[in-house]
């Protein structure tokens, strides 16, 4: 617990920065940028490589010229999983139909969460897998990706489901760059995180 809470300070700090209290015309660039040579190299979320709920090979490209929401989980979780699920449902709710918009979640525990499982997991949520996909894959990869989405997780057995992780809902854009987060656990905030996604949506229109 101590390590978790260590690593969402040093997370939140970083992403708080980076946000505004006011909602802006334009979603900042979240994360840690690279200066070169007088260029600005944008954070984006690195190439990742996993299988979805009906063994189908998804990888970055998969998100071309979509926008997609994000977060971390495992099926067995008896704690903050359920609770930001429920968010992520709203979220799906809101944006069914909105084409531009994709949603994805990561398990946190592959050896148990097999495509076979998390398609029984995506059909008991009622959801279509083509909108919302469930990803799995190596642990280790898994593991360090959620941490490139800002999601902190650390092994201990004591507790619940033996994973302490946060959750985080992540808004990425087109181009793969972190634009907004909420606190999955906290419908206030997943409202706030609606609002910076239209806002994000109404971006790319304006460009059309």
């Amino acid at each position: 617990m101590k390590k978790l809470s260590i690593l969402f300070v040093l997370f939140s700090l970083t992403l708080l920065s980076c946000q505004d209290s006011n909602l802006p015309d334009k979603l900042p660039f979240i994360g840690q940028h690279q200066y070169i040579d007088g260029d600005t190299i944008l954070y984006k979320i690195p190439s990742f490589d996993l299988i979805n709920q009906d063994e189908e090979s998804i990888n970055n490209n998969s998100f071309k010229d979509h926008i997609y929401i994000s977060d971390f989980f495992f099926t067995s979780c008896p704690s903050i999983c359920p609770k930001v699920k429920k968010q992520m449902l709203r979220v799906y709710d809101k944006y069914e139909n909105e084409d531009i918009i994709k949603m994805v979640s990561h398990t946190l525990d592959p050896k148990r969460d097999n495509a076979e499982i998390l398609k029984l997991y995506s059909s008991n949520l009622g959801v279509d897998t083509k909108k919302w996909m469930f990803l799995t894959g190596d642990k280790d990869e898994l593991r360090e990706l959620a941490l490139k989405y800002f999601v902190a997780v650390v092994e201990d057995e004591e507790a619940p489901g033996g994973l302490d992780h946060s959750g985080k809902i992540v808004v990425v854009d087109k181009n793969g760059h972190v634009r907004a987060f909420a606190e999955g656990t906290d419908p206030d905030d997943v409202t706030e995180l609606m609002k910076e996604i239209d806002i994000l949506i109404n971006e790319y229109s304006s460009e059309d």
